[in-house]
């Protein structure tokens, strides 16, 4: 199992193609592609929220989701029915897709509080599920996420570390996983090791970062 439609740039910046073409937290993207159908933003900070990156896979037709709490930065780039804002928990029915809107936050650091209501999401499409965590800790609503494969950050700092992630993946058990936000801004290599260490073997550890 490869999920050779799921493509990771720098940091947590992700392409899944199917049924739509889904860009998450379009960041640093090189070619101007205007291939997203939907562009979806986890939180506000810079390495998530790239308008140069955006502009660049955006289309006249894009359909932009991100958390309620970005309306006024968002309204900058689109508005009316081509927006969709989301609140933790919130479920979206889409043409080909479903998106559900998962909690992101730290619980001791102070970097995404639980109170910005910044966000992680469950894309299904094609009958598979996707789980892109965004910037977060190992959470306790996390442990309720179901998911073929799951798309994670590893390095600690600003989201949970190598071994907190494991334990999660662990726990929520998808088919797969994709180590993130690691080797450019924050981390390097060694974090993927030890996350992979730690990981069940049963749960295929997927490295993707930099295929973009």
């Amino acid at each position: 199992m490869t999920f050779k439609q799921i493509q990771v740039n720098t940091q947590s910046s992700i392409r899944i193609e199917g049924a739509k073409v889904i860009y998450f937290d379009p960041f640093r993207i090189g070619a101007e592609t205007h291939d997203a159908d939907f562009i979806v933003i986890t939180h506000s900070h810079y390495d998530h929220f790239d308008p140069v990156s955006i502009k660049k896979v955006r289309k006249k037709d894009t359909v932009f989701i991100a958390p309620s709490g970005m309306e006024s930065e968002i309204k900058e780039i689109t508005s009316g029915e081509r927006l969709k804002l989301m609140f933790p928990g919130d479920i979206l029915q889409l043409t080909g897709l479903t998106i559900t809107a998962v909690p992101a936050y730290n619980k001791l650091k102070p970097f995404h509080p639980k109170h910005n209501k910044w966000l992680g999401y469950v894309l299904e499409m094609d009958g598979i599920r996707y789980y892109i965590a965004g910037d977060t800790d190992a959470v306790k609503e996390l442990h309720d996420v179901k998911c073929d494969v799951a798309m994670v950050p590893i390095r600690g700092t600003y989201t949970m570390n190598a071994r907190d992630a494991a334990g999660l993946i662990n726990e929520i058990r998808p088919a797969a996983v994709i180590p993130t936000h690691y080797g450019s801004i924050v981390g390097n290599p060694g974090d993927v090791e030890a996350f992979s260490k730690w990981v069940d073997s049963d749960i295929s550890v997927l490295l993707k970062l930099g295929v973009i």
